[in-house]
């Protein structure tokens, strides 16, 4: 085996594994393990010696902390332990009760569950717990158990994959900052690449026009108006919810704005963004809206051995999260160590057409999050390696191909029936992950087919108006003849 080969051997053992064990974690450790193996030519104690190596530089190197990381990390830890206070705390369950107060229709339920996910950004799968659990109680409106997952989940992931200052943030900037010739600053490249995330877009629009026509999912209960009589029944408090989530929100942007703006004298926006310290920003606003939820929730008589519980279960969650990002780190210094990166490029150079790129790429990505039913550990393997190709082929396409690199993961993942956050939206809405696949399929391939449509645009250097024209005018109009010809499950319409 050639000396090329044998580098990318690494590379294709993490992406086979993934692929077929669907474990991401396993995967990028055998990766790194196997790697080590290449670069210190299989002596034992010398690939020993590297993981340490590569390890403690994560976190310390070239005589100093590595702030970065150990932003991100705290942050992801806040978070986690922020969701557990929030969900087990009940500020979950009082914003329903005082939403339940205020819904008479069944398009309000519908744009109800909606309005919940769009509150409840800060982490995809807390979303689909949540809003699942809490939105229960809306089908007595006719609203199908796989109605509801469907809301639930294509305002969860497609949602946090915008949003800088969800859990997923943290994550994804940190993959970006890797990128050496990275022509912005991680948060620019983040809001560059989520404006062109035409996936995630434009199924949030379609949850809207679901959630407002009724669309697809035909009720098998009659709905049930409830009276204004009974609203007082089930008062709630919205502000144990609302509060944290807009003390997060409004302290992201502004220590982020006001870490910028110490760095320059103008008063130039961009310049504060481009200057900003993103990790201190977020994780010291993650520390304060951790703070001001324990705040609430104590003061709203949830006992201090109660909150410690919530904040420690909020740990172990996130834990996960936190290996898969240690390991992605660390399979990324062994990938630039064996050179695979530019060789994939030099490949891709050679064999690939530049004019497919963007479109290929989407494509590439949704396989592989449909097969691991991880969007993460799709973004993890394939950010690096879509930057790098997207670099060596054209530098211009580098945000487009990480656009599509996020929208395809984020489709893949959506449409996977081992998907967390598929199985967890069903379960939490009390439908089978099997029904709720199926039935949101449809919908998840208009958006697929937008997204594609617009990335290949792009890819042409078509006008970025005349782009999101042709993305919009493709899902409104499959939209449009889903609306008038389909129903998913046209057999149980007629049962009352």
């Amino acid at each position: 085996m050639s000396p090329s080969l044998l580098a990318i051997l690494p590379l294709l053992l993490t992406l086979t594994l993934a692929l077929f064990l669907r474990r991401t974690l396993v995967a990028l450790g055998v990766g790194i393990v196997s790697g080590a193996l290449l670069i210190a030519q299989f002596d034992p104690l010398q690939t020993g010696r590297y993981l340490l190596d590569i390890g403690v530089k994560q976190f310390y190197a070239q005589g100093a902390w590595q702030a970065w990381h150990l932003n991100v990390l705290l942050a992801m830890l806040l978070l986690g332990s922020m969701t557990q206070l929030l969900a087990r705390g009940g500020a979950v369950g009082q914003f329903g009760d005082w939403l339940y107060s205020r819904i008479r229709t069944e398009r309000q339920a519908r744009l109800g569950v909606v309005f919940l996910g769009w509150l409840v950004f800060i982490d995809g799968i807390f979303s689909c717990l949540a809003v699942g659990h809490v939105c229960q109680p809306l089908k007595r409106y006719g609203i199908r158990h796989e109605q509801l997952a469907y809301l639930v989940d294509s305002n969860a992931s497609p949602l946090c994959a915008l949003l800088p200052f969800s859990s997923w943030g943290p994550y994804v900037m940190a993959l970006i900052a890797g990128i050496s010739f990275l022509p912005v600053s991680p948060l620019e490249a983040f809001i560059d690449v989520a404006l062109f995330n035409f996936y995630a877009i434009v199924t949030l629009g379609l949850s809207v026009l679901v959630a407002w026509y009724g669309v697809g999912f035909r009720s098998f209960v009659a709905p049930t108006e409830v009276k204004s009589s009974n609203a007082v029944e089930a008062k709630g408090n919205p502000w144990l919810l609302a509060i944290p989530m807009l003390t997060l929100l409004l302290a992201s942007v502004g220590l982020t704005l006001w870490s910028g703006a110490q760095q320059v004298s103008s008063w130039d926006v961009s310049l504060w963004l481009a200057k900003a310290d993103i990790g201190a920003s977020m994780r010291d606003a993650c520390l304060l809206a951790t703070l001001v939820t324990l705040i609430m929730l104590s003061l709203s008589g949830r006992r201090l051995t109660a909150l410690v519980g919530d904040l420690s279960h909020g740990v172990r969650i996130i834990a996960f999260a936190i290996a898969i990002l240690l390991c992605t780190w660390m399979i990324g210094a062994v990938i630039q160590d064996l050179g695979v990166a530019k060789l994939l490029a030099a490949w891709a150079k050679s064999y690939l057409s530049p004019h497919l790129l963007v479109a290929g790429m989407f494509l590439l990505c949704a396989i592989m999050a449909f097969a691991t039913g991880s969007s993460w550990g799709t973004f993890a393997i394939m950010i690096p390696i879509g930057a790098e190709i997207a670099h060596n082929l054209d530098p211009h396409l580098l945000l487009p191909v990480l656009s599509a690199v996020m929208a395809g993961s984020v489709f893949g993942d959506h449409c996977s029936p081992i998907s967390d956050t598929s199985v967890l939206s069903a379960t939490s809405s009390g439908c089978a992950p099997h029904d709720h696949v199926v039935t949101q399929l449809p919908f998840a391939l208009i958006a697929a087919c937008s997204a594609l449509v617009g990335f290949q645009l792009v890819n042409l250097a078509v006008a970025t108006p005349l782009v999101w024209l042709a993305v919009v005018s493709c899902g409104l109009g499959f939209f449009a003849l889903m609306a008038r010809f389909y129903s998913p499950w046209p057999n149980l319409a007629a049962q009352t």
